[in-house]
């Protein structure tokens, strides 16, 4: 299996947004294409904020979205931030995934981040198990506020 991760395109969007219903985000709605087109488009002015896509022989089969942000504590050493990792579900259990947070380490380290971080939903047990297997450790808390538009 021969995977490629590399920068998401803008014509990849409508083979992108399916995979982020099948994680139940949302009660499996997406945007439109055209929204996210123009959300994509701002994306493109920050400095290090890439969407990536995992593809085998040129058909999409994962996405993730990674922020390298700098930082003035931590003596400027930058930290990184994944989000909205998904791996279509008839490809799971297959490496695709682990191969994608690879990368994404990989990349950190390139770019002297500090740490990478990412969050998971409480009641995905396989998902942490499977960031555990990785190196990942849980780590102090997290919270959040549901902001209503």
């Amino acid at each position: 299996m021969q995977v490629t991760i590399r920068e998401c395109r803008e014509s990849d969007l409508p083979l992108v947004l399916p995979l982020y219903a099948q994680l139940g985000m949302d009660d499996g709605r997406v945007l439109t294409v055209e929204k996210a087109r123009a959300i994509f488009r701002r994306l493109q002015s920050y400095p290090d904020y890439k969407l990536f896509v995992a593809t085998i022989t040129g058909e999409i089969l994962g996405v993730f979205a990674m922020l390298i942000m700098d930082n003035l504590g931590h003596q400027g050493a930058p930290s990184a931030l994944v989000e909205d990792v998904v791996v279509r579900a008839d490809r799971r259990r297959r490496g695709l995934g682990r191969e994608m947070i690879r990368f994404a380490m990989n990349r950190a380290r390139e770019k002297g981040c500090y740490k990478l971080a990412l969050s998971s939903h409480k009641n995905r047990e396989e998902a942490h198990r499977f960031y555990e297997n990785l190196g990942f450790q849980r780590h102090g808390y997290s919270f959040l506020v549901e902001l209503t538009p």
